[in-house]
C-alpha cells in the first residue's frame, strides 16, 4: 500500500509557499474537505488553546488524509507524548510551541523520528499507509521523511539561539509566534514594529543557510503578510475557523443591512400602515 505524502511539506520543498487552514471551533470531519475547497495545503490544528480531545484531533487527521489535506497539529509546549500519540493515528506533522534552545529543538526532532533520525517508537501500521504498511524499515524511512516538525520561537531568547535551532537535523520549520514575541519585546500586536522585522530578518537568515522553512504566524493584515512573504516566510495560515465565519458573517450581514436601508424607503410596511 503506497503511503499518504505530505503536500505541505512538499510544497515547502518545492520552494513554494504551504497554505493553511486553522482550526480552533470545528470538530467535524468535514474540515479538511472545507480547507481543500478552499485550496489550502494543510489544517493546523490548535491543540495548545483549543479545545480538542486527542480522540477528537485524531478522527479529523485521519479524515484530511484520505482528503489530501495535510493534518497539522499544534500541541502545547513539552506535550510530546501527546504529539507522537498524534503522529500515530494520522498527523503529517507536529507544531511544538515556546522552543527556545537547540538542545529542546534536538530533543523534539529525536522523538519525532525513526531510528537512526531519532528514536521515536512504532506503534504498529499507520493511517498513513492506510493501515498496511511496508516492513518495518522502509515504513520508519518513508515516514521520517513525510513528517513536518515545526517548531515556534516566541521569546527574544528563541531568536537569539535561531541558528542552532535551525541546524538541528529533522526540524523543518522554525515558525515565528508573533503575538508572544511581540509581548515579551514589550510591543504587543505590532507587527510591523521594527523590533518584529529585524527578528524576521535574523531566524530567516538562519533558515537560509540551513535549509530550513520560515513561518512567522499571528500575521492577519495584507501589508504584513506582504512584507514578511517578502522576506522568505513560506509556513503561512491564512487564518482560521473562527476568523473566516467573524468576517464572513459580518461582511454579508453588512451587505443585506445595507441592500434593506436601501429599498426601506420604498417598502416600508410600517409607513404604509400609518397612512
Amino acid at each position: 500500500m503506497p503511503i499518504v505524502h505530505n503536500v505541505a511539506k512538499q510544497k515547502l520543498r518545492d520552494g513554494d509557499i504551504a497554505l493553511g487552514f486553522g482550526l480552533h471551533h470545528l470538530r467535524s470531519s468535514a474540515a479538511p474537505l472545507l480547507a481543500g475547497a478552499a485550496q489550502h495545503d494543510y489544517i493546523f490544528m490548535d491543540m495548545e488553546h483549543g479545545a480538542f480531545t486527542v480522540q477528537e484531533a485524531t478522527q479529523i487527521c485521519i479524515a484530511s488524509l484520505a482528503a489530501g489535506i495535510a493534518p497539522i497539529v499544534r500541541v502545547c509546549a513539552g506535550a510530546l507524548d501527546e504529539a507522537t500519540r498524534l503522529l500515530d493515528n494520522g498527523a503529517l506533522g507536529i507544531v511544538v510551541p515556546h522552543v527556545d534552545t537547540k538542545k529542546q529543538a534536538q530533543h523534539i526532532a529525536d522523538a519525532f523520528h525513526y531510528p537512526p533520525m531519532g528514536h521515536r517508537s512504532w506503534g504498529g501500521p499507520p493511517p498513513i499507509y492506510r493501515y498496511m504498511a511496508p516492513h518495518v524499515s522502509e515504513a520508519q524511512k518513508a515516514i521520517n521523511d513525510e513528517i513536518l516538525t515545526v517548531v515556534m520561537l516566541e521569546s527574544p531568547e528563541a531568536i537569539k539561539n535561531a541558528d542552532g535551532i535551525a541546524s538541528v537535523d529533522g526540524i523543518d520549520v522554525l515558525l515565528i509566534g508573533s503575538f508572544d514575541l511581540t509581548s515579551e519585546m514589550g510591543i504587543p500586536g505590532q507587527m510591523g514594529h521594527q523590533k518584529l522585522i529585524d527578528a524576521c530578518q535574523a531566524v530567516g537568515d538562519a533558515c537560509r543557510k540551513y535549509g530550513k522553512a520560515l513561518g512567522v504566524g499571528g500575521i492577519n493584515e495584507d501589508e504584513d503578510a506582504r512584507r514578511y512573504i517578502g522576506m522568505g516566510s513560506r509556513f503561512i495560515t491564512s487564518g482560521n475557523d473562527h476568523s473566516f465565519i467573524v468576517s464572513g458573517s459580518i461582511e454579508r450581514a453588512k451587505f443585506y443591512r445595507g441592500v434593506a436601508a436601501e429599498v426601506g424607503g420604498k417598502n416600508d410596511v410600517r409607513k404604509k400602515k400609518r397612512d
